[in-house]
């Protein structure tokens, strides 16, 4: 096995059950305490662990929200295929909403160049991107921007939304569950996402596997309320199966 993949087992194991401890994964993994030591830096430095006495926690544990260059840096090939099957739900000409987020923002960079689209986001990086595209028309929502997801929050984004109607809304969440819904950690932006949701004809999540593990402090939106759900296949298929019995179409890029 080779570290990348040990250490993805490794960030599994600590969020299925809260907690792993250095001598268990050096036994399970037959390698040294040394050599896991040195794993659970390696995830601490991406911000999806913290070290604590003999082991580690993962940070949803400690209500820790990592930074979106943190998170960009995790699951890069599962976030690049669920933007690219995110794709196929287009509209051929038409008004979208890209939410704030790391596998979101791929999808913007992902955006067909032989399509008119007018696109609204809340993500000042994700509007300097799309900005610069002739085919595209940029809505950026104003208001407060959080500097650890680079969202703006508050009334300034909310009110434009209550005016606006989209063909596709397109979501991230921190958290997703059946019996939770989708979830985020700060409130004021919860608020913005269940703007979107309201705004728009047709809802998107997109979310890598790991997501549909934690529950954050405010739910957003039921699953229910959502029409697609692309994730990678990491997902389990029991899981995703429970998924779409709650409504939403399950796609597993």
């Amino acid at each position: 096995m080779y570290a990348e993949e040990r250490q993805q087992e490794i960030l599994r194991r600590a969020r299925s059950v809260g907690r792993v401890d250095v001598p268990t994964l050096a036994e399970e993994f037959e390698v040294t305490t040394e050599t896991i030591r040195r794993d659970l830096t390696a995830l601490e430095r991406l911000g999806v662990l913290r070290r604590v006495h003999g082991g580690a926690i993962p940070v949803e544990r400690l209500g820790f929200e990592p930074e979106l260059a943190t998170r960009d840096e995790v699951l890069t090939a599962e976030k690049e295929r669920i933007a690219k099957a995110a794709l196929a739900e287009l509209p051929e000409d038409g008004a979208i909403i890209i939410d704030a987020g790391s596998t979101t923002g791929r999808l913007a960079q992902a955006l067909p160049i032989d399509r008119e689209l007018t696109v609204i986001v809340n993500s000042p990086p994700l509007a300097t991107v799309l900005a610069a595209r002739a085919n595209l028309n940029v809505i950026m929502l104003g208001g407060r921007v959080r500097g650890r997801t680079l969202a703006t929050v508050d009334d300034w984004a909310l009110r434009p939304l209550s005016d606006l109607h989209v063909d596709v809304a397109f979501m991230a969440a921190n958290g997703c569950s059946v019996d939770k819904g989708l979830t985020t950690p700060d409130p004021a932006e919860a608020a913005i996402k269940r703007a979107m949701i309201g705004a728009a004809e047709r809802s998107v999540l997109l979310a890598d596997h790991t997501k549909f593990t934690n529950i954050y402090l405010a739910r957003f939106a039921t699953v229910a309320e959502i029409d697609v759900v692309i994730t990678d296949t990491g997902l389990d298929s029991a899981l995703a199966t429970e998924i779409a019995a709650a409504g939403p179409e399950v796609v597993r890029a």
